[in-house]
């Protein structure tokens, strides 16, 4: 049975219809008497298949934005609503007074100002204000149809509210910013001039841990279409507005494309069309720089640039509070480069102060990028749509039906070549290497401007890497170096990545088992990349058990596990000597490794063979136990392993599928994969709980696709959705696809005109208004 529903002008009307429909025209609905077809603004069709997969068609942009914002929205409202009020800076006012809301509610009303927005209005195309537009009108037709029925998350809250286009563009210019300025978040919100009280601050410098991701592009070489597939598998959080929602967008003769979008953001950003497939793998590439700021003698609000002394500007924001309180007053500090920061590392004296730039907080280009992206016709012209540089901070892989396999990093870091590196490095010492510290009271340090470069102080793409293969590229987060070991990228910016230094073990597993199946001999499939995922197998393992299992065998009682304890490890060894060395539902032992590994992984001259630039691949590898000192460290870490899941009341020999799941209610779903750091290219991170297991999931595989072209060249799109298209445990689509990533089943997405109309489970409905 396919359902319509008809939503027009506020009046509702219902009408089920029975049999087949033929799959072409939209359906008409009733049109107030006296007002003419063509008044209607925005008109637009969500047409939902099976597990509440919504395909929007229009035949207008606004329209599309329109239905776009609706079919989210009945998925993700309360989520987006509360980044709403992330991005507006009223997380205090809202959810609570603490040091982390008001430090969020200063940073972003300080950076998403009026200049900011009316900067970032005033770059986009006709196409994406209308765009924009239609999404504002959708998500509060959505608002106004459900505002007596929301999810329990946020049902009868003042925080859900209607959108205008302000919020639109705060949200996309928060998520550039993501992993550049977005990251020291903290930092600006508690920077104040030497003499000021302030709170001690330690910066983790780290590259975050909640994102990542494989992607392999296979070209007519290997395959065995002789087109292109491609496999996307995006490791990105299971909760919030970072998680991924599959939709279909349509305006017939101008884009047909299919894939996710994050709850927040409003394009196909991971997908395909009738032609073309891509994914995205987070970069290496910094989307920021900090300067060094020497500071006037006789005054700490200024700092030297050049012969002379430049302001720091103190740009005062009010923070709204609960109830009737009045706003409290925050000074965020800001320099040409951008705002300054403070911590323990970085800090403020009448010396030196540290400012940041960020490569992504005037990039305009995200929508114009994305758009072209949608209607690539090969990776030639996904090229192309990538030079417009609004991708952020991520890789691209890609394949088409035409044979060919893309990888690219054009995405938007500073222009700062080695010998600006190298000539203005100002670090202070103690920060990690990855950190890049310039001086700021030097000109000539400034990020170079390039006219073939859209954004100022962005590297133009004729200076990023990229690869166009016909067998295959890959990446695992990774920088650009080993896309193919075959054909290494060099001679490139550090900036964007390192070249000829040690790779990740995810990133040595998909090499590996891409060489497994290429030196099989047989011809590629889409089910070869299906199984190659859904194998679960730990390459960690795989390389490295085995040493540990022969240092087992020469035990004859307890090991030193530290602090005058002993641990009996013999059961933990007779678990791992059973192990299947995979991490599905049904595996057991995989637990007792992934705790190995956790300590083991981190100690000084693990490995018995060095890694070697010229097979980076297969080195390092084995552990190195015919060291004494390092034998006693890899036993004290299994020691350590058996002491912490016994702590957590895991049993050694506890299957995967009982002790990493995800809730549906009590119903406990099993999750399969791991820790890339254990050697996982199928990656679930989930915290310990004790009595409970791995749960809840916290990040790893969530929207997969594979997808191919058949001989004919059809698209043949299969994909899964690990944890469902709703956040809302309400939903009848909160779990469903859930259940089929335990199982290991994949969907055919339905995406023709006749896939679509035969699907046993549509329900249509129109909007208008």
């Amino acid at each position: 049975m396919q359902r319509y529903r008809f939503f027009s002008g506020g009046v509702v009307l219902a009408l089920a219809v029975s049999g087949c429909t033929e799959p072409a025209e939209r359906p008409a609905t009733d049109v107030p008497e006296g007002v003419a077809e063509e008044a209607w603004e925005y008109d637009t069709r969500i047409r939902w298949t099976g597990y509440g997969i919504p395909h929007v068609d229009a035949d207008d942009w606004g329209s599309l934005g329109y239905g776009f914002a609706w079919a989210t929205a009945n998925d993700a409202i309360c989520t987006m609503a509360r980044d709403v009020v992330m991005v507006n800076g009223e997380l205090t006012r809202y959810f609570g007074d603490s040091p982390e809301h008001r430090a969020s509610d200063a940073f972003h009303r300080a950076i998403l100002d009026e200049d900011m927005l009316a900067y970032y209005r005033a770059e986009q195309s006709q196409r994406s204000r209308d765009f924009a537009a239609g999404y504002v009108a959708g998500y509060n037709r959505y608002v106004s149809d459900h505002g007596s029925n929301l999810p329990a998350a946020c049902a009868e809250q003042s925080w859900v509210r209607t959108l205008d286009e302000n919020d639109v563009e705060r949200l996309n210019i928060g998520v550039g910013i993501r992993y550049g300025l977005g990251r020291f978040i903290r930092e600006v919100a508690s920077a104040a001039p030497p003499g000021e009280p302030v709170a001690r601050l330690d910066t983790d410098f780290s590259a975050p841990a909640a994102y990542g991701s494989n992607a392999v592009g296979m070209g007519a070489d290997v395959t065995a279409s002789g087109s292109g597939l491609l496999l996307g598998n995006p490791h990105y959080p299971w909760q919030g507005s970072s998680r991924f929602h599959m939709i279909h967008t349509t305006i017939p003769g101008e884009v047909d494309v299919m894939g996710v979008s994050l709850y927040t953001t409003s394009r196909v950003a991971i997908g395909f069309n009738h032609d073309v497939a891509w994914s995205h793998t987070v970069s290496t590439g910094l989307r920021s720089t900090f300067y060094a700021l020497t500071l006037n003698p006789d005054d700490p609000m200024q700092y030297r640039y050049g012969d002379g002394y430049r302001d720091i500007e103190a740009v005062e924001v009010n923070i709204p509070v609960a109830g009737d309180a009045e706003p409290v007053e925050h000074t965020v500090y800001m320099t040409h480069y951008g705002p300054v920061v403070r911590s323990e590392q970085l800090p403020w004296t009448g010396e030196t102060a540290f400012a940041i730039r960020d490569a992504n907080l005037y990039n305009t280009r995200q929508a114009e990028t994305y758009d072209a992206i949608n209607k690539a016709t090969s990776v030639a012209g996904l090229e192309e749509a990538l030079a417009l540089q609004g991708v952020s901070w991520v890789n691209t892989v890609a394949a088409d039906r035409h044979g060919d396999a893309l990888y690219a990093d054009l995405s938007a870091v500073p222009n700062v070549d080695a010998a600006l590196l190298e000539r203005c490095n100002a670090a202070p010492a103690g920060l990690p290497d990855q950190v890049v510290v310039l001086n700021g009271s030097d000109p000539d340090c400034e990020w170079r401007e390039d006219d073939r470069s859209a954004i100022p102080g962005v590297m133009p793409p004729q200076q990023m890497p990229s690869l166009t293969r016909s067998d295959y590229v890959h990446n695992a987060n990774g920088s650009y170096w080993l896309s193919n070991p075959e054909a290494p990228l060099e001679g490139f910016s550090p900036i964007i990545g390192s070249e000829r230094s040690a790779v990740s073990l995810r990133t040595r597993a998909g090499l590996s088992f891409i060489r497994e199946a290429l030196d099989s001999g047989a011809a590629i499939r889409q089910e070869d990349l299906q199984a190659m995922l859904f194998s679960h197998r730990n390459f960690g393992a795989e390389l490295l058990l085995d040493d540990l299992l022969a240092l087992c065998e020469s035990l004859d009682g307890p090991v030193d596990a530290g602090e005058a304890e002993t641990v009996d490890v013999a059961p933990a060894c007779q678990v791992l000597t059973q192990w299947d060395r995979r991490m599905a539902p049904d595996s057991r032992g995989g637990h007792v490794w992934r705790e190995f590994m956790r300590t083991a992984r981190g100690i000084e001259g693990l490995y018995r063979v060095p890694f070697d630039a010229d097979d980076p691949v297969r080195t390092p590898r084995g552990l190195n136990t015919e060291d004494a000192e390092l034998r006693s460290r890899l036993l004290a870490s299994l020691a350590q392993a058996v002491q912490r899941l016994d702590e957590h009341g895991i049993a050694l020999d506890a299957r995967l599928g009982d002790i990493q799941y995800t809730l549906d209610g009590d119903e406990r779903i099993a999750v399969p994969g791991g820790e890339g750091w254990a050697g996982m290219w199928s990656v679930i991170i989930a915290g310990l709980q004790e009595e409970a297991g791995y749960t809840p999931i916290a990040h790893g595989n969530s929207y997969i696709q594979v997808v191919g072209w058949d001989e004919e060249g059809q698209v043949d799109p299969r994909a899964i959705l690990t944890y469902s298209q709703s956040d809302d445990p309400a939903s009848p689509h909160y779990a469903d696809q859930t259940r089929l990533y335990a199982r290991g089943e994949w969907l055919r997405l339905p995406f023709t005109e006749e896939e679509i109309a035969a699907d046993p489970d549509l329900e249509t409905l129109v909007l208008r208004e």
